[in-house]
């Protein structure tokens, strides 16, 4: 049995969890999420619980058990609390300004960056270097936020650029500067 699989998952009180036979709805205060499970899963509801069995004993029923396990505690959680990831940016004249509802980055190219936001996805500027992503879709806003990062990934060399908040980038050592081919 699952490890993941088998934990039930908790429904808060302001939280509406639908169950059509595999597609599961999950409507709270942040937004509305719904999903198609696959057939080798079953959800069920009992009081404020939700629980997650497998129909079979066979290796992809047992693949997708946590996956889904873990998919319907990611819609409740967000559309109850919701997500958010945090960006830094690091170098001389960069910085992130946020102009309606757009998120606008200044990463030194000849013209600056807009990014639109997708639908339940709101952005935070802090300090001009520091970008918020929040939204209730998780997947959403994980990519939201990598599509941010990829305007400008971290360099090895100074470390500058865009990354996620606590992310170490391995730095290289460079030139020396002295010596080399005659």
């Amino acid at each position: 049995m699952s490890r993941i699989g088998k934990r039930p998952i908790t429904v808060p009180a302001k939280v509406q969890v639908t169950i059509d036979g595999t597609k599961v709805a999950v409507k709270g205060p942040k937004g509305e999420l719904s999903r198609q499970l696959p057939a080798n899963v079953t959800v069920t509801q009992e009081g404020d619980t939700l629980q997650v069995t497998r129909r079979d004993d066979t290796r992809t029923s047992r693949q997708l058990h946590g996956l889904s396990r873990t998919l319907v505690a990611n819609m409740v959680e967000g559309v109850s609390q919701g997500f958010q990831r945090r960006l830094e940016i690091q170098g001389v004249g960069y910085r992130a300004a946020v102009q309606g509802r757009n998120l606008v980055l200044n990463m030194g190219y000849s013209h600056q960056v807009q990014i639109e936001p997708p639908d339940g996805i709101q952005f935070a500027v802090e300090n001009n270097t520091n970008v918020i992503v929040t939204g209730y879709d998780k997947e959403i806003v994980g990519n939201t936020a990598a599509k941010i990062r990829a305007v400008r990934p971290p360099e090895p060399y100074k470390g500058k650029g865009i990354r996620y908040a606590g992310e170490v980038v391995r730095r290289k050592a460079g030139k020396t500067g002295k010596g080399g081919k005659k």
